[in-house]
């Protein structure tokens, strides 16, 4: 399946649903399609020999029970580690803790997942890593299913020179150069970098994600994906203003509001 085919709006797991599940787990990203989501967004760091593991953070302190960074460790290692420890339901219980649920690779996501649009944000800037990410995703045949995103210009930059033929996000500098050809009234000379701006519904305490912006972007040919949009009714209204995505980390709450829309 393409990355750009399916229904709109497109409704994202955000790191499969990160206040149901222990985020960027197999559990967590099966949870979530399951609660109605049609795509993964996921994040990537790769270990000291080399495996591209899912995960969000360049430690693994705060989603595991370990220490230390993910680059400085052996995918063994990580093996290792209880990736279900730290998460904390809504009651403040541990139901995820002591269940096995390991930090996966990617190459894993694609076997468990075959055919679903993932949304992969490249985290590691140091070592490089965008070869390697790719060479996964080319194991799959997945160049087309996948869209590669990057907040960081400099990765953003390396991963259209490596793969100018994926999909890809817009980075902050990307973000930056577009926001000031539309305050210049440029727009015409604008070329877009990316397939989707995917941000926040505000920045620095001022609203982004409002009804010129989303027409703006469409005109220019981009898409907007909001992140990360967990209350039924802030959902509700950023779909009102017309965004190709929500990004949730509470996917059986947008589901609910898809389906009373009748988006789904």
């Amino acid at each position: 399946m393409d990355y750009l085919d399916g229904p709109r709006p497109r409704f994202f797991a955000h790191r499969g649903g990160a206040l149901e599940a222990p985020e960027n787990t197999l559990e967590a990203f099966a949870a979530g399609l399951k609660a109605g989501a049609d795509r993964l967004e996921l994040d990537v760091h790769a270990t000291s020999d080399g495996e591209v593991m899912v995960i969000h953070d360049e430690t693994v302190d705060r989603t595991t029970d370990g220490t230390g960074l993910v680059r400085a460790k052996t995918l063994a290692e990580i093996r290792e580690l209880d990736a279900g420890a730290r998460f904390a339901a809504d009651d403040g219980s541990e139901p995820f803790a002591g269940r096995g649920i390991r930090v996966p690779t990617l190459a894993e996501v694609f076997e468990a997942f075959p055919g679903v649009p993932l949304n992969i944000e490249i985290k590691q800037s140091s070592p490089q890593i965008e070869t390697e990410v790719l060479a996964i995703i080319d194991r799959f045949s997945a160049r087309k299913q996948v869209l590669l995103a990057a907040e960081i210009g400099e990765i953003m930059e390396r991963i259209r020179l490596v793969a100018p033929d994926i999909h890809s996000g817009t980075s902050l500098d990307d973000g930056a150069e577009f926001l000031d050809y539309w305050a210049k009234d440029r727009l015409v000379d604008y070329r877009r970098r990316g397939v989707a701006f995917q941000v926040p519904p505000t920045f620095l305490d001022q609203p982004l994600v409002t009804k010129e912006f989303v027409d703006v972007a469409h005109d220019c040919g981009v898409e907007v994906h909001v992140w990360t949009i967990d209350e039924a009714s802030e959902i509700e209204r950023l779909l009102g203003l017309g965004v190709d995505g929500i990004m949730t980390d509470r996917p059986t709450v947008a589901a609910d509001v898809y389906r009373r829309l009748g988006l789904r």
